[in-house]
């Protein structure tokens, strides 16, 4: 694969964290430690392979001093190169889960290394290129935090990585890489899974009420997962590729509670 450098930081805002939320954002800490997880989860993308490296998982306890002082590096994070496009079903990719200081936590910086790559289809044949990040995408995008993690409590944040919004061609140089994320706390959000048919074939499903729009992919067996999803309900579509003969199917309703995983009856793609 072509090499080439790349820090990245992902951006978005957490909403509706655990519930000892705290307005205190001087850095102080309480006694004890807090166990923490950092994972990764897939988002649709019409490419054959999204491959990112991952260097390093980083943290900030205060928000005081300059943006790029107060960085500590997580110990034990699972460096290596993930293809995104493998993370469906449900699948999510561990990439830290370590102990920390009880206390203020003000941001997560996820820094990637310089072998990433994008393949994509020609006809019958694959083609890989380098995914190159804008100057003005290398630096300064974090995700924050801004939350009291309580002492011998658990908490697991969950990167849902949209690749079709995060990849984009271009005319001159190849693809570049405009990262777009949703987070969500594994512990005070929801998930719904479910199935579709028939199987053959990829499906999008999309999960959306008036303030979120998540999606996913089916796995080889057309069973989904969409994680990370706020208390609250709403409408589940699993639309499959064109050409295919097959018809959206669509689930209203769909009620959603804090830490509840709802399971859907099997969708069925009716032949038009």
């Amino acid at each position: 694969m072509k090499k080439y450098h790349l820090f990245l930081f992902f951006s978005a805002l957490l909403t509706g964290l655990v519930s000892c939320s705290s307005d205190d954002n001087s850095g102080g800490t309480e006694e004890g430690t807090a166990k923490v997880a950092v994972k990764l989860t897939d988002a649709p993308g019409d490419y054959k392979h999204v491959y990112v490296e991952v260097e390093d998982v980083m943290i900030k306890t205060t928000a005081e001093g300059s943006e790029e002082e107060g960085w500590t590096s997580l110990e034990g994070v699972n460096k290596g190169v993930i293809d995104l496009l493998s993370l469906t079903g449900g699948v999510s990719e561990l990439l830290v889960e370590t102990e920390i200081e009880a206390g203020y936590l003000h941001q997560i910086r996820l820094v990637l290394g310089d072998n990433n790559t994008v393949v994509v289809m020609n006809g019958e044949q694959k083609q890989e290129f380098a995914l190159k990040t804008p100057s003005a995408q290398q630096s300064g995008l974090k995700v924050k935090v801004e939350q009291e993690l309580e002492a011998n409590a658990e908490y697991t944040f969950i990167l849902d990585f949209d690749v079709d919004k995060s990849v984009k061609s271009t005319t001159t140089d190849g693809y570049n890489l405009h990262p777009v994320i949703r987070m969500g706390v594994e512990e005070n959000s929801g998930s719904i899974k479910g199935s579709v048919h028939p199987t053959t074939e990829q499906t999008l499903i999309s999960v959306q009420n008036a303030t979120v729009n998540a999606s996913a992919y089916t796995d080889a067996n057309g069973n989904f997962q969409v994680h990370g999803l706020p208390a609250g309900t709403y409408k589940v579509t699993a639309t499959p590729a064109a050409g295919l003969g097959l018809n959206v199917s669509t689930v209203n309703n769909v009620a959603v509670g804090q830490g509840e995983l709802v399971t859907l009856d099997a969708m069925f793609l009716d032949g038009e």
